[in-house]
């Protein structure tokens, strides 16, 4: 009896151990986010405790609270996908990534304090992780054009939705200035997308061009001898990222008869951010001696 008593109590104690050796923290790309930008956010499960755990069976064994400086809960408006089931083997670490923009009420700028709870069924247990904190922030625009979207195939009888261009500016750490385009619709000012272009230098004013498919041409200095020259759809998608550096002159936007637009003047340089991406050719041909 003594020995029965003291396995049962050597196994309600591994349990009572394991979920303290069960950590989980939230991480973030970036702690400044523009008002509107998607807001990722990653949260870590590392499983020290010895045994195989299993998680993500259930679609809320993984929650999220936002609150606003002060403790104010932030208003969820549904809840982040992140069923999917994996299991840990002791020594591992999983990750589940999740978008916060979409499922809670971040339409102000001010300090967010993001805390998630892992529920772990098994154990009858919950992790709670540490506060993380990110900044919402308002940029200062910088240019803004309106377009119009082409109809669906088949409608004539009504006016094209309108849309708008912003490029605007966002000074994050008094020392990285950041460049952004928001897209919006102009009757509703439902924002479509806000999407990060790139870093840029102070003293840089981006060149801008609609081409005759409503694509916005963007080429601005984002190094002391860099640009960056990029090519967004309507819907928000770079279609295009390139870097070309001064050469002999600047680099410059220039449009033809068609409507179409590329860059002129400078050198570009190949680089792994290119879109679409570059394709290398390989060969293993010797070098050839004069």
């Amino acid at each position: 009896m003594k020995k029965l008593f003291a396995a049962i109590m050597v196994l309600l104690t591994s349990f009572s151990l394991a979920p303290a050796q069960v950590t989980a923290e939230i991480t973030m790309s970036q702690e400044h986010f523009l008002l509107g930008e998607a807001v990722p956010a990653a949260v870590r499960v590392t499983n020290r405790s010895g045994q195989k755990i299993k998680l993500g069976e259930d679609a809320d064994w993984l929650t999220f609270t936002v609150e606003k400086r002060g403790g104010n809960v932030i208003a969820k408006l549904s809840d982040p996908p992140v069923q999917g089931e994996f299991t840990l083997e002791s020594g591992q670490t999983g990750i589940r990534r999740v978008e916060l923009t979409p499922h809670f009420s971040l339409d102000r700028n001010g300090l967010y304090r993001i805390t998630a709870n892992v529920r772990m069924k098994a154990w009858d247990s919950t992790i709670t992780t540490a506060p993380k904190e990110f900044d919402i922030i308002n940029g200062a625009k910088i240019w803004s054009q309106e377009f119009g979207m082409p109809l669906p195939t088949g409608v004539t009888n009504r006016a094209p939705e309108v849309r708008s261009y912003s490029l605007e500016q966002a000074n994050y750490l008094r020392t990285q200035i950041r460049l952004y385009l928001r897209i919006t619709d102009v009757d509703t000012s439902r924002v479509i997308k806000v999407l990060h272009v790139g870093r840029m230098v102070s003293i840089s004013k981006p060149d801008t061009q609609i081409d005759r498919a409503n694509n916005l041409h963007v080429l601005y200095q984002h190094t002391a001898h860099g640009y960056l020259y990029v090519v967004i759809t309507p819907d928000g998608e770079i279609a295009i990222r390139q870097t070309h550096e001064i050469n002999n002159g600047r680099p410059q936007l220039q449009g033809d008869e068609s409507g179409k637009f590329r860059v002129v003047g400078g050198l570009r340089l190949p680089s792994d951010n290119d879109l679409p991406a570059l394709k290398l050719i390989e060969t293993d041909a010797a070098p050839q001696t004069p």
